[in-house]
């Protein structure tokens, strides 16, 4: 079946990321010259894919040159104004999210950089079959957290049988996959794509990213019983 993203929509996304680099390119030439640089090759590369008839492909080019943009906004280098088409676009993410932690935050940052983003939280009975314990919170109060963060556009549980479903309700265009999450991009995208008969763009996080020494909510457990556990009278 046929990418239920259109040729117009992707060209209106390259058109307005030439609007916006246009607003901003003599400061990005004076302070990032190697960033615009790589927005410009994105760029390039997205126009080749569409010309080529590749739209995914071209979607994605343009996605990370979007993202570049919007890291330079993110620490308060470049006030952007991007046109309102950028909104259309819904982003996917499903995680347990379970010590919410900077890896978790800088997730769900680079997720929204593609548009709205909608996150659902695993549900408790799913947890313990993909981590192999009980999370440490439960999944009302995971769920609250992650409603908290600036990036989430929409936050909901999933389901306890289908993890597909919650995508079904949703129809996203992207859909977000973190380093660690063990199903393949292709696997995600084909099954959506018989599902609702079309096929989304799925995008992986490149990897996990250690904030003093933290990379995971594993890694706040541990910690924890190493300082704490001898201490706790049972």
């Amino acid at each position: 079946m046929e990418s239920g993203i259109s040729v117009d929509r992707v060209r209106r996304y390259i058109n307005g990321l030439e609007t916006v680099l246009g607003s901003h390119s003599e400061f990005l030439r004076n302070n990032y010259p190697s960033l615009l640089d790589a927005i410009k090759r994105y760029l390039k590369d997205s126009r080749y894919y569409l010309e080529k008839g590749d739209i995914e492909t071209s979607l994605v080019a343009i996605a990370y040159a979007e993202g570049l943009l919007d890291s330079l906004k993110y620490i308060g280098e470049l006030e952007l104004h991007w046109p309102e088409r950028r909104q259309e676009k819904k982003v996917f993410l499903a995680g347990t999210f379970d010590i919410l932690h900077p890896g978790h935050i800088e997730l769900m940052k680079w997720a929204s950089s593609f548009g709205k983003l909608y996150v659902v939280v695993a549900r408790d009975i799913n947890a313990v079959k993909s981590k192999g314990r009980r999370p440490v919170l439960p999944e009302s109060v995971r769920l609250e957290i992650v409603r908290s963060i600036r990036y989430v556009y929409e936050a909901r549980l999933g389901d306890e049988t289908d993890i597909f479903r919650p995508i079904e309700d949703i129809r996203p265009d992207i859909i977000v996959l973190g380093p660690d999450q063990s199903i393949s991009e292709e696997v995600v995208a084909g099954e959506v794509e018989r599902r609702l008969g079309y096929k989304p763009l799925v995008a992986r996080y490149p990897d996990k990213k250690a904030f003093n020494g933290i990379k995971s909510s594993t890694d706040i457990i541990r910690s924890i019983c190493k300082s704490y556990c001898n201490l706790v009278k049972t």
